[in-house]
């Protein structure tokens, strides 16, 4: 697989390389690929969640959140 990258993307590997932070050009490309993937990960898992959030309000599992239940739990606690 070849990755064509601009010559800004360019730069910033090379001072990153240059300054030691990266050994290999590749490692930026798993770096970045690593994180999108972690990002991708978490989306889904957010997604999920939001999921059987609707599903349990569908099921009537909801609460109805007014002014006065907001006052009635504020002195209970």
């Amino acid at each position: 697989m070849q990755v064509d990258l601009t010559p800004e993307q360019r730069d910033f590997i090379k001072r990153a390389m240059d300054e030691g932070r990266l050994k290999h050009a590749e490692d930026a490309v798993r770096q970045g690929l690593e994180l999108w993937i972690e990002r991708e990960r978490r989306r889904d898992e957010i997604l999920a969640a939001i999921d059987e959030g609707e599903a349990s309000l569908a099921r009537g599992e909801g609460l109805v959140i007014t002014k006065e239940s907001m006052r009635q739990l504020a002195e209970d606690v």
